[in-house]
Formats: structure tokens, sequence, C-alpha cells
């Protein structure tokens, strides 16, 4: 649960031990995410280069479609290659393929990140569903780094960070999808993005959840827009009291609380749920890295984008199965 009960000499809790019922076909899942195998469809290399290219005076007319250069950009983010190395990979790749395509140069990959208008992070393929799960969206937000040393570095030299991070807001079902991504700058909060997530999903919600920081009026009454059936929970302060002006969920969220205690309340409302959210963070930075490649906020939307759709993918090919031991 995100809340621990108190013990003595603090909140130390014994960690959860976890048993998985399919661990050979998801330790073949993990492999799989590794192979450098590709197969390009005849309409995918038909789709490589523009058909009709258009000079409308303001330059070269493009030659590659952006199905090219999310495909190139997927690549490199899988890989962790720089631009120069990425087209390099590319471009060696189509050779031993026997095909007559070439890479982007990295310059137009740099340039046409930006304009390639990536509404929310799909790219992914639901599974059969093995009973009427509630649906639920957790959202939750995390940084990542623009430039800066490492942590060893400063810690060895006792310098300060001189970082500088960009802010990833994400929204994740109950399946360890991404359904909603938005990247902004270090001083954004994160009940100001939640109309901007929000619009990224389309179908109807049934849950929401997430932490502390959401827990303002503008945020129920937006979630409460988009979903009007929805369950809202999202853990008020302990300092919280009941308020006419609030939402009706956020004062029966407050009133439960104080009925039953919040660990309860959290069984009762399945904020548990909100471990989704927790989880597809640290899984965007263990696979994707914890720092941004591009240098320019736009073209960083992007990156994060393209990268949410990457993961989406590897979620597909399968996740592990597992239940509480401990």
């Amino acid at each position: 649960m995100p809340y621990k009960y108190a013990q003595k000499k603090g909140y130390k809790v014994p960690k959860q031990s976890h048993k998985l019922t399919n661990w050979p076909e998801y330790n073949r899942f993990l492999c799989m995410r590794g192979r450098i195998t590709f197969w390009l469809s005849e309409e995918a290399i038909a789709n490589w280069y523009e058909v009709d290219q258009v000079n409308d005076g303001t330059g070269a007319a493009r030659v590659y479609t952006d199905f090219a250069i999310v495909v190139c950009h997927e690549i490199r983010q899988v890989y962790r290659l720089p631009l120069r190395q990425a087209q390099g990979f590319i471009d060696s790749i189509f050779e031993i393929m026997g095909l007559e395509l070439t890479c982007p140069s990295y310059s137009q990959l740099s340039k046409r990140l930006a304009e390639l208008n990536i509404e929310a992070p799909r790219y992914y393929v639901h599974r059969d569903r093995m009973d009427d799960e509630i649906r639920a969206i957790a959202i939750d937000s995390t940084g990542l780094k623009r430039f800066g040393r490492g942590e060893w570095h400063q810690e060895k030299y006792e310098l300060s960070s001189k970082a500088s991070w960009r802010k990833l807001h994400l929204g994740a079902n109950d399946e360890y999808y991404y359904e909603a991504c938005v990247l902004t700058d270090r001083f954004c909060s994160d009940d100001q993005v939640v109309d901007e997530l929000l619009e990224q999903i389309k179908e109807p919600v049934d849950h929401f959840t997430g932490d502390g920081a959401y827990d303002k009026t503008p945020v129920y009454e937006a979630m409460r827009a988009h979903s009007p059936q929805a369950d809202i929970v999202i853990p008020p302060s302990a300092v919280a009291v009941l308020n006419e002006k609030a939402s009706p969920l956020r004062n029966r969220n407050i009133a439960e609380i104080k009925a039953h205690g919040r660990m309860q309340w959290q069984k009762i409302r399945h904020y548990g749920r909100r471990n989704t959210s927790e989880l597809n963070v640290l899984r965007y930075k263990r696979i994707l890295g914890d720092s941004m490649h591009a240098r320019e906020l736009g073209r960083q939307k992007t990156e994060a984008m393209i990268g949410c759709g990457v993961i989406n993918k590897m979620t597909s090919i399968g996740m592990p199965k597992s239940y509480r031991c401990a």
C-alpha cells in the first residue's frame, strides 16, 4: 500500500515478497525486448519516403515521412544512441537487410522531432482481460535531467549539482500502459497539467488515483468533467476538513478516513492502484534512462511521448504475473 502502518522507531516496513507464476514466459519476454530483429512490411517500405514532395518556397522538400522519423527515434531511444550513432546504426541495418533505404541525417532527425505532433503515447495492443476489473488511471510525475554531472561526481568532489530538470507527468492504466504523457519545466506543479493529461485519454474511466499533490478542487472538477461516473481517490491532507465548496468526493474521502482510518480507507477505495503509476515511472527511467537527449523543450516533449510509446510496445510483448507471498 502507498501508506504504511507506523512501526517502532519510524516507518520501517519489511519489503514485500512476490512470486511469479509465469517466470519462463516473462523471462523470454525480457529477452525479446533486446533482440535486434528488424522486419519491414511492404507498406512500411513504401511509406519511408515522401511520394508527393511539395516545394512551397520555404526550403527543400521533405524526403522522409513522419513515419520514418518516428521509427528512427524509437530505435535511438531503445538503444540509447546519440543521433549520429543512430544514423550509422540504422544505415548498417538497411545494408544488412539489402534494402535501398537510408536513414535521415542526424540534423533532420533533430529538426523534425518537434514537428511530429504526436497526440498521445499509443502504439500498443490490448491483451485479453482475465476479468472485468475497473478500468483505472493512476497519475504521477518524476524528473528527467537535461544536463549536469552525475551523482557520483558531485559526491566525490563535494560539488553542487548545477543540474537542470524537466518534469514528466504520466497517466497509466491498470494494465501498465501509458495513456497520457506531458513534459513541462520543473516549476510546473502536478495539478496544473491534469487537463492536458485527460485530453489524451479518449475513453471514460471508472477509477482515478493520484497522490496528495492532486488534492485540489480544479483536479476533481476536471476528472468529473472527463468521466462523471468515475471514483476519484486522492488522499486529503491530515488537517483537511469538510467544506461545502469542495467536491463531494473529496468530502466523502475525508469523512471515510475519519470514520475508518487512512489504511482502511485505502483498502475500501482501492488506493493501491496508484502503484501502477509509481511502477511506470520506474520503468521509464530503467529502460530509457533518467536524462533527456534533445535540448529544446518542444523536441523533448515529443521525445518523451515516443519513449512512452516504445515502452507500451514492450508491455504488449508480455508482463509478469505475480502474487504476494509475504
